[in-house]
């Protein structure tokens, strides 16, 4: 094993040091502008545990542990604010040459270079674009969930055979986290968009890789899929989807229960991930999943979310097949995943009483006999898994009118904080929870996604809208990007420095508040879609997949100066204002292929006076 400890450690003066290790032909050097510093040397193989246990040494120059790492450390502090000031810390790192180094370093120490210039042109790269005037009190909080989710990076994770830089929720798991880091793509992609595809190309591994179908680590929740239309929609790269589409392509096989996989276990053909990971869908503590695995029942019963998943990323394929990224035939294999997986939950799941599909109990033989209950009699899934068809696109009317009355109402799912993971009238719901009792912003997102596909723009808004004032007010409080929120309090909760399943917020941010910005649900393919300069103007070609039934909404984010019409085909179709620049477009399903434009009122109503005779 390579030697972790450097051969060199040297300095130019008291506010740096470089580094020289014997495996790396490079030098490595740090330096900083701050004198009340200690530099420090952390011999162990990880921070975790030991910097919790040794935090409050603050004078010993050496901390030793294990000896089975080292860590070259610079300590900062404490640093003085007076009341309505600001100081500013810059700091150094460079690799090279010796001679280079040390150049570098003397060179910042005696001021030859100016930091804040550098600082001022990497905020103008790194920095999204202008925001709209009704997002500028989010602002701030939206700054601190994305700085923390670019800077919850760790290295070295060890990975099929070599080293890697890995996105990570918090810098205090220093290891792969599957659905956590296809939620980390999401949130990069509104920051950096390279690093939201590397981020992306990690957890995909080569078709028919026989090591594994993806990278798996925890929760089998495919957020990758979903990050790869994320990405589609943003991008348009060609070249780009038609190299991720294998990969992604038998990353669904494998979950939909294609061999080797063991997910299709049952003769209802609904799905289940008890082989791979206890948890089905990310919720720790979810009611039925810790019933049946204190009683010892995975062989017997199958959760929703895991088949309902499976439905959806097979519409999400069917369209990257259908543009001719995959072969012809995939599409219909798609077709038949869908209509096999809608059948397994239309027929086995749903239950009428209680408004929620439920977890399906199977026989000895396999064979669909019923929905798993609490003691009550109720049923056990009254929770965001027992509403996730609404996510795969497949309820009746009925259905769909029935959850989104429990998504908006305050005795079942909505709440201060958001959509409680758990229906509120369950009598095994829980305000002390982790999840159960909890707000959480990934499953939040899913559904956000579904109700635009559904027309459902209003309540889509009030998720978002909710989700984005709960962080702000929480960030403005405590300074802190909390993991999840309490239903009772409305307070933050979990790890403080949090990426990974919180990144929504930053996604929420830029589909109402960046102009230039057009989002729409998991049905709409963007084609193509080109702005105007100063974003008053957008023309996109779009194609609405699923049933041709009701409305899809898109949301345009334009110039916040005027007020905005829309035609689909040329034919006028309804445009909503959320808020000054945010418009929201409803377009009809049946018909589901053409040209969106959407353009000031002024001059929708100007050309319409110059086409009269």
């Amino acid at each position: 094993n390579p030697d972790p400890s450097p051969e060199h450690i040297d300095a130019t003066g008291p506010s740096d040091f470089f580094l020289k290790y014997r495996e790396i032909p490079q030098w490595y050097g740090v330096a900083w502008n701050f004198a009340r510093s200690l530099k420090r040397e952390i011999l162990h193989s990880d921070l975790d545990t030991f910097l919790r246990i040794n935090i409050h040494n603050h004078v010993s120059t050496r901390l030793t542990g294990d000896r089975k790492g080292h860590y070259a450390n610079a300590v900062l502090g404490p640093v003085f604010l007076p009341p309505r000031s600001a100081h500013t810390i810059h700091g150094l790192v460079c690799t090279g040459p010796e001679t280079t180094v040390r150049r570098a370093l003397t060179a910042f120490a005696d001021g030859r270079v100016n930091p804040e210039e550098i600082h001022r042109r990497a905020r103008e790269y790194a920095a999204p674009g202008p925001v709209n005037p009704a997002g500028r009190k989010h602002l701030s909080a939206h700054q601190r969930m994305a700085a923390t989710t670019l800077t919850n990076v760790v290295f070295p994770i060890y990975c099929r055979g070599h080293y890697i830089r890995h996105n990570t929720p918090g810098r205090w798991w220093d290891c792969l986290y599957t659905w956590d880091s296809g939620f980390i793509g999401i949130g990069l992609l509104e920051l950096d968009t390279e690093r939201a595809i590397d981020c992306l190309n990690a957890y995909l591994t080569k078709p028919d890789d026989p090591h594994g179908p993806f990278i798996h680590r925890g929760t089998p929740v495919p957020v990758q899929i979903y990050l790869a239309q994320e990405i589609w929609n943003r991008t348009h790269d060609r070249k780009l989807l038609r190299s991720l589409y294998p990969r992604l392509r038998q990353y669904h096989r494998f979950l939909a229960g294609d061999p080797p996989s063991t997910t299709r276990p049952f003769h209802s053909n609904l799905l289940a991930t008890w082989d791979y990971f206890y948890n089905s869908g990310g919720w720790d503590d979810y009611p039925p999943q810790v019933h049946i695995h204190r009683n010892d029942l995975t062989g017997s019963v199958a959760p929703i979310a895991n088949t309902a998943h499976a439905i959806r990323t097979a519409r999400i394929l069917r369209q990257f097949a259908a543009e001719g990224f995959g072969p012809e035939e995939d599409v219909s294999r798609y077709d038949r995943d869908i209509a096999i997986f809608t059948s397994a939950i239309l027929d086995h799941a749903w239950d009428h009483a209680s408004g929620y599909f439920g977890y399906v109990v199977h026989d000895n033989e396999k064979r669909p006999c019923g929905i798993l209950r609490h003691q009550s009699g109720t049923n056990f899934n009254m929770g965001l898994d027992g509403a996730y068809p609404l996510v795969a696109g497949i309820c009746t009317a009925e259905q769909e009118t029935v959850l989104t009355r429990h998504l908006q109402s305050e005795e079942h799912l909505w709440s201060r904080a958001g959509l409680s993971t758990v229906d509120r009238s369950a009598p095994y719901f829980d305000p002390g929870g982790y999840w159960n009792g909890a707000v959480w912003m990934p499953h939040q997102w899913f559904f956000w996604k579904a109700l635009l596909d559904l027309g459902r723009g209003d309540l889509a808004w009030l998720i978002a809208h909710r989700a984005l004032d709960l962080w702000k007010n929480e960030v403005e409080e405590s300074y802190n990007c909390f993991e999840h929120f309490l239903v009772e309090s409305g307070r933050g909760a979990g790890w403080h420095h949090f990426g990974g399943l919180s990144c929504p917020v930053l996604h929420w941010y830029g589909a109402y508040y960046r102009p230039g910005r057009l989002t729409a649900g998991y049905d709409t393919w963007i084609t193509s879609q080109t702005f105007s300069r100063n974003n008053t103007r957008l023309e996109t070609q779009l194609k609405i997949h699923g049933k041709p039934v009701g409305n899809s909404t898109v949301l345009a984010v334009m110039n916040p100066d005027f007020e905005y019409t829309a035609t689909w085909n040329g034919t006028p179709v309804p445009a909503v204002a959320v808020h000054p620049g945010t418009v929201q477009v409803s377009l009809p399903r049946n018909i589901p292929t053409g040209q969106l434009v959407v353009v000031p009122q002024s001059l929708q109503e100007h050309s319409q006076e110059l086409q009269k005779p």
